[in-house]
């Protein structure tokens, strides 16, 4: 029997080679596919559109890399956190219509918040550039970090607390954090203020940089896996007028992420907490 010569299909060839480079990076830039692959960019970004379309990449708002899409599988591994930012990157995405000022969504580590995406880029703002992906906060004087360790389980939260805790830490200085999680528990979102003495990093930060913040925890299955914030140049706005205008948006997005991340991750661990 005579073997019949079959051609292979070209343009599926380069698609999968697209997904193969995106995969073996874990983020990859479009230039840096131009470069590995030879393929012109409008090409690349044909074949980009076309693999989000399929689920297969999506694209950080924070750097505009492009990451492989977390199937079950994967999400049962320590990949998890980059499954949070998977699904919270188009909620963040239609906050930035919605809302004057940029957002970062952080994950809880041993003694800081990570910073997983933002949509800084979305606005051309260089009095609130936000991140880059991998930016370190403090539970203590950020927002972002208040925002976790008020929402966490006591347990967690003392363990926080216990790592953070200076070994000269000022009498009444920490149950004066505690007071402030308190109050941030009871109200439902965390500021900054008010400012606490203990030396944590970010705090250098936080006094000279002339922004105000405020976040709100992403809650799933009733704990939390990440917070979600809003911050502008203290000049811009008072807390209680941007609080007025978007505190309500703010709270609405963290909810959609959390019930995302639920629905699509029951079956796997979805955060890598502090604990």
């Amino acid at each position: 029997m005579l073997e019949r010569k079959v051609k292979t299909v070209r343009a599926l060839e380069r698609g999968l080679d697209v997904l193969i480079e995106v995969q073996a990076r874990r983020a990859v830039s479009l230039h840096e596919l131009h470069q590995a692959l030879k393929l012109p960019k409008a090409t690349l970004l044909r074949m980009l559109l076309t693999l989000g379309r399929k689920g297969l990449v999506w694209q950080r708002l924070a750097d505009g890399a492009y990451l492989p899409h977390l199937g079950a599988a994967a999400r049962g591994t320590g990949s998890a956190v980059e499954h949070i930012a998977e699904i919270a990157s188009p909620y963040m995405k239609a906050l930035s219509t919605k809302v004057a000022w940029p957002s970062v969504l952080g994950v809880p580590r041993l003694d800081h918040m990570e910073i997983l995406e933002t949509n800084s880029p979305l606005f051309r703002l260089d009095s609130a550039i936000l991140g880059p992906v991998g930016v370190k906060l403090s539970y203590i004087h950020t927002a972002t970090g208040r925002a976790y360790l008020s929402a966490c389980d006591e347990q967690e939260r003392e363990a926080i607390i216990a790592r953070l805790r200076p070994k000269d830490a000022a009498p009444g200085s920490e149950d004066d954090l505690r007071a402030i999680l308190k109050e941030t528990r009871e109200r439902g979102y965390a500021l900054r203020e008010p400012l606490h003495p203990w030396p944590d990093r970010s705090k250098q930060l936080v006094l000279r940089d002339g922004r105000r913040s405020m976040a709100v925890a992403i809650m799933a299955a009733g704990a939390p896996i990440a917070t979600i914030n809003l911050t502008w140049p203290a000049k811009r706005g008072t807390d209680e007028m941007v609080m007025h205008r978007h505190l309500e948006a703010l709270q609405q997005t963290a909810q959609a992420i959390g019930r995302a991340v639920a629905s699509q991750s029951a079956s796997a661990p979805i955060a890598g907490n502090a604990v």
